[in-house]
């Protein structure tokens, strides 16, 4: 079963208050965080290949696996470790067919019957969200809240991983929840320190399995 890291960082450069990605990505995996996604919607697709190029290189680098949001061809291109599909997105079972069965494919959902429909096409995690009010995206969804991850943590064995407006502050009602780990968008782009801010979630994630730990 896929091993998901508590901190999985979405890199993407609208967050990032103007500094260039690659150097949010290169601080937050030199701090711990072992998976990044890219997640672009705006660049030229040369553009997206180009910046997409220079992540690889850095990721592996750092030893972080690189996974790519939507573009299959993309992924497929600059040889990242997956592929992060949304619901409108190429059906996982197609994806998987070019991709290979050696890489990841993650797949965000919002209700249990798009959980279940992932976890039958072979989904090798679940995103699940948003859990908490975000404003990264202009059109997000209502936010779903910690009793969703719990739902589906009791139907899978599936690793989770929750998303949407999570902080260090928050983040341990997740994980107590039941999610693996827990994607991040503006709470690391946006931070003025990323370092500082990556070791503040580890900080929090231990504290609340050491809970878990404790009552079990």
């Amino acid at each position: 079963m896929t091993t998901v890291p508590p901190l999985y960082l979405i890199a993407d450069r609208q967050a990032c208050g103007g500094r260039p990605l690659p150097d949010i990505v290169r601080a937050a995996t030199a701090a711990g965080v072992r998976w990044v996604q890219y997640r672009e919607k705006s660049l030229t697709r040369r553009a997206r290949y180009e910046e997409a190029v220079r992540l690889r290189l850095l990721t592996r680098e750092t030893g972080a696996a690189l996974i790519i949001n939507d573009e299959l061809d993309l992924a497929v291109a600059v040889e990242a470790d997956g592929l992060h599909l949304g619901q409108e997105d190429l059906p996982l079972p197609v994806a998987r067919r070019w991709l290979g069965a050696g890489r990841l494919i993650g797949v965000s959902t919002h209700t249990v019957d798009e959980a279940r429909r992932a976890i039958d096409e072979g989904a090798d995690y679940i995103a699940v969200g948003p859990i908490f009010a975000t404003t990264t995206k202009a059109a997000a969804r209502p936010p779903v809240g910690c009793d969703a991850v719990r739902r589906v943590r009791a139907m899978t064995g599936i690793p989770l991983v929750a998303i949407g407006g999570i902080t260090p502050e928050n983040v341990g009602e997740t994980i107590r929840a039941g999610a693996a780990g827990a994607a991040v968008i503006s709470a690391l782009c946006g931070a003025a320190d990323v370092g500082a801010t990556v070791a503040a979630f580890h900080r929090s994630i231990a504290r609340a399995r050491a809970s878990d730990d404790e009552k079990a």
